[in-house]
């Protein structure tokens, strides 16, 4: 169940707003500039669909965001726990990358959750907004908006990412400490984000 949560950049004492609701959600992070909607579910594509099977899915959503917003590049990014002696290993470096706060300069996040679950965490005007994303979600990120991303302990996503920059995914870290302070992936997950993580 897709979930926005919201807390003074304080701490997560307070809750400020909690729903589940996507016209709730998408109204809500509209005035932050932050684009959210739901596209129809694919249901026969499998969660460990390869890239060919899920743009071949996903073509005329894919093509129609694509020519409204100008993207160049299109890709998918998969992960989903494995038997392989290096997921542990593979899981925490790739949760890591994104878990610390910061910002892209030239370019906006736009994901689409074709399978599994990830939170994004806005911290704008004062506040942190989570987004619970789930199958189905689109989530856009304008370029300069202070967040992180958590896929939790054990990540397990098919996202598609979009691009207006060819040179994808360039973060510019504030250095802050601010990701730690507020629940994470896996408490959200559980429903047990009313305190901190």
């Amino acid at each position: 169940m897709t979930l926005l949560t919201t807390w003074p950049e304080s701490g997560p004492e307070t809750v400020v707003r909690r729903t589940s609701d996507p016209a709730a959600i998408a109204a809500a992070l509209a005035p932050l500039g932050v684009r959210y909607e739901r596209w129809p579910v694919r249901e026969d594509v499998p969660a460990d669909a390869d890239a060919d099977a899920v743009f071949a899915a996903y073509g005329p959503e894919i093509d129609k965001l694509t020519a409204a917003e100008g993207f160049r590049t299109v890709d998918v990014v998969a992960l989903h726990p494995s038997d392989d002696p290096q997921w542990p290993r593979t899981a925490r470096a790739a949760r890591e990358k994104f878990l610390a706060e910061h910002t892209h300069d030239d370019d906006d996040e736009v994901r689409f959750f074709v399978a599994g679950a990830g939170v994004f965490y806005l911290h704008v005007r004062g506040e942190v907004h989570a987004v619970y994303c789930e199958k189905g979600d689109l989530l856009g990120v304008p370029r300069g908006t202070t967040h992180w991303f958590d896929m939790g302990t054990s990540p397990s996503f098919t996202a598609i990412r979009f691009f207006h920059e060819e040179d994808g995914w360039i973060g510019t870290f504030t250095g802050s400490d601010i990701a730690g302070r507020f629940p994470d992936f896996d408490a959200i997950h559980s429903g047990h984000a009313g305190s901190a993580a």
